[in-house]
């Protein structure tokens, strides 16, 4: 009888020397933070080009904040969901190495995570790009629209957010991070916006294995997966709040 694929990622994770997870919008959605890119999501209210570049922000912080207080009220009192969970416990068990995050919501720390990388930032402080000071944000921040100012140098503060034309969070530490990793889990994302794309290149190149958690096979065409026959690469279907604590209960069992 053949093993299912979570059975084979379970023992996957057994075996392997470094198990790391990048995750992306999908492992939130069940927390109640929808894909910004989804239909009805904020980047089909807010454009991009026209809110959320580093050069609207200097140009025009007011209009870069009406995004941002929308943002904040997207992802205020949300909490982790079984999927973060999961994830949490699986670093527990000794069994996953850190996390590397698309998301800014901090849901996996509010887990109990503690290596989390956070490739595009956060959304729980003010970041001040004129002298780099970094406070908490607060709830009166996305009930008021006055533009905070850094309360040091008077310059508009910002979430710290990587804004598009910004450079990405940590990449040189994650990129040393994730070198030696011989196990990937890919889950909630399509992994096709760099400079996150690269990292499941990077292990498959190494020899590691590939592990994608999502409710459809994202990360290669089903097609490209019956030509290939890529025996480092699996899919997991189904909602990841349901997959991971299965995974973790199997590893648990171990």
């Amino acid at each position: 009888m053949n093993e299912s694929p979570l059975a084979k990622a379970a023992a996957a994770i057994q075996t392997a020397t470094k198990t790391v997870a990048l995750t992306g919008a999908g492992i939130s959605v069940g927390s109640g933070i929808p894909d910004f890119r989804s239909p009805g999501g904020l980047w089909t209210i807010f454009s991009p080009e026209e809110y959320a570049t580093l050069d609207v922000f200097y140009r025009n912080p007011a209009k870069a904040w009406d995004l941002y207080r929308a943002l904040g009220k997207v992802l205020l009192g949300k909490s982790p969901n079984p999927a973060h969970q999961a994830l949490a416990e699986l670093e527990q068990q000794g069994n996953l190495s850190g996390i590397i995050t698309q998301n800014i919501d901090n849901l996996h720390q509010q887990a109990g995570s503690s290596q989390v990388f956070e490739i595009h930032g956060d959304h729980q402080h003010l970041h001040c790009l004129q002298c780099d000071l970094l406070q908490p944000i607060e709830a009166v921040h996305y009930q008021t629209t006055v533009v905070p100012r850094c309360p040091h140098c008077g310059f508009p503060l910002k979430p710290n957010v990587v804004l598009f034309g910004e450079a990405v969070r940590d990449l040189e530490v994650i990129h040393d991070f994730i070198k030696d990793c011989d196990l990937l889990l890919v889950i909630g994302t399509s992994a096709q916006v760099y400079p996150a794309a690269a990292l499941p290149s990077m292990v498959r190149h190494s020899g590691g294995r590939i592990f994608e958690f999502n409710k459809e096979q994202a990360l290669e065409s089903k097609e490209q997966g019956r030509r290939s026959r890529d025996e480092n690469y699996y899919f997991v279907p189904g909602d990841v709040g349901k997959t991971l604590p299965l995974l973790a209960n199997a590893c648990r069992q171990v």
